[in-house]
């Protein structure tokens, strides 16, 4: 049986059950995402934005769905804590793709937020939801968004309205919990009107030592003048496969901030599509990875520059040891007439062992003339001298390597503006190149924190 066949049988032997445990406006699009997947199947490597993953692969083991919607025995706020010292948050959690609705007490938001179930709201306020879902992420353009829009019951819904600015950190931990080998397929839409301003951290978590396949389709809109500040954290495990295609559009003067940390999994591949709708909006991305074993990290992203006057910056740093596996492809496209784009895109590798490897390709496309555009790539070891410097002055040298692989990825730490976040993703990756971190600490099943 190829790997797609067996989601197309599942899907025309459950569609009536997935409908049923699901909204409205979400079964609106399965059948176009049906069509969208029989025509594209999964990409293969000749795919030009696929060709450092192994799409087929990942995709062909038998993984159990709970299109039931069975309720697995776990309130995640009694038993886990993705604890951030002095982080003062609203925290949520998402048990696999569903969401977490257990807590004693809602956190306080203001008037209007709405921080829910994607398939409750959509049942309850479908006005809220029809004009976005689907919009950004369409079936048609790819695969994972196909198979996410075929299956997805559920996902998380984050709404702030218009001029209503979100003090606190929204903190959402996203936990895998099975009893056997899973496939979670999860949505995530966040709507910032006018005016918003609001700052989300997404941790991913494990609690089971099970094989888990997830594909988690993010559609983000930043409206005229708002500002979101998007933090991302994956500590999972070796089992863990993770598909992640996230869509950004941002209106006039809005402004964003995507940082992606990945400190532990088994294969991640992340997809930013960010699309600069209107002028003087601005993005600024953000990744560092740190992998080993044979762990195997793909950010694929692209900046679409439509319209004059606009600003993006990228910059992602990987520290790659033992077999880990890299790749990073990252296109800036300047459209005609989109004038005065200022751009900037810088991919920077260290690769530890001589069996580690990295994929690096920046691309720039451009069709207008009044532009300031740069891009670069570096792929090196450590540095011998610097290492000789430092054991001539009486540092050993594991403390040496370690400190100069920090230091390497700081730049991009440094770029956290939540101070205590900033301070604790510090402490993290250090532990994580002293090799203590083989997983968080909260992620065990019997309540912990990362503090």
């Amino acid at each position: 049986m190829s790997s797609e066949k067996q989601y197309i049988d599942l899907f025309a032997e459950c569609r009536s059950l997935i409908d049923e445990h699901s909204a409205p406006v979400m079964n609106a699009l399965r059948e176009d995402a049906f069509v969208a997947f029989q025509t594209l199947g999964f990409p293969s490597r000749k795919i030009e934005r696929y060709k450092y993953t192994d799409v087929v692969a990942a995709f062909a083991p038998d993984y159990g769905v709970n299109l039931k919607r069975i309720d697995f025995r776990v309130n995640p706020y009694e038993v886990f804590r993705c604890g951030v010292p002095n982080l003062s948050t609203s925290l949520y959690f998402m048990v696999n793709d569903q969401f977490a609705d257990k807590a004693v007490t809602r956190p306080s938001m203001p008037d209007g937020v709405v921080i829910d179930s994607l398939c409750k709201v959509a049942r309850e306020r479908p006005e809220l939801i029809n004009k976005y879902y689907g919009t950004l992420a369409r079936a048609r353009k790819d695969a994972i968004n196909a198979i996410n829009t075929m299956l997805v019951q559920d996902g998380l819904f984050i709404y702030v309205p218009k001029g209503v600015v979100v003090d606190r950190t929204i903190q959402v931990v996203n936990v895998l919990r099975a009893d056997m080998d899973l496939m979670v397929n999860r949505r995530v839409l966040v709507v910032l009107e006018e005016g918003a301003q609001a700052k989300i951290l997404f941790c991913d978590h494990s609690m089971d030592d099970h094989e888990f396949l997830t594909t988690q389709v993010s559609e983000v809109y930043v409206g005229e003048n708002a500002h979101l500040e998007l933090y991302e954290l994956e500590e999972t495990h070796v089992r863990s496969k993770r598909f992640a295609n996230m869509y950004v559009d941002e209106s006039r003067n809005a402004s964003a901030t995507i940082d992606s940390i990945t400190l532990n999994n088994g294969l991640t591949r992340n997809r930013t599509d960010v699309s600069l709708s209107g002028e003087y909006s601005e993005i600024n991305m953000y990744g560092c990875v740190v992998a080993d074993k044979e762990q195997h990290v793909d950010n694929n992203t692209l900046i679409d520059h439509k319209v004059s006057n606009c600003q993006s910056n990228e910059l992602y740093k990987y520290v790659l040891d033992d077999k880990a596996v890299g790749a990073f492809a990252g296109r800036v496209l300047v459209r005609e007439g989109a004038q005065k784009t200022v751009s900037q895109e810088t991919n920077a590798n260290l690769c530890a062992t001589k069996t580690a490897c990295m994929y690096s390709q920046p691309m720039l496309e451009i069709y207008a003339d009044d532009v300031k555009c740069s891009h670069g790539s570096t792929v090196g070891q450590l540095n011998d001298a610097a290492l000789f410097y430092m054991r001539q002055r009486g540092i050993p040298e594991e403390e040496a390597r370690l400190l100069l692989k920090f230091a390497f990825v700081g730049e991009v730490l440094d770029s956290i503006k939540l101070d205590a976040l900033r301070n604790r993703l510090h402490f993290l990756v250090e532990q994580r190149f002293r090799g203590e971190l083989g997983k968080c600490s909260g992620c065990g099943p019997n309540a912990c924190s990362t503090r």
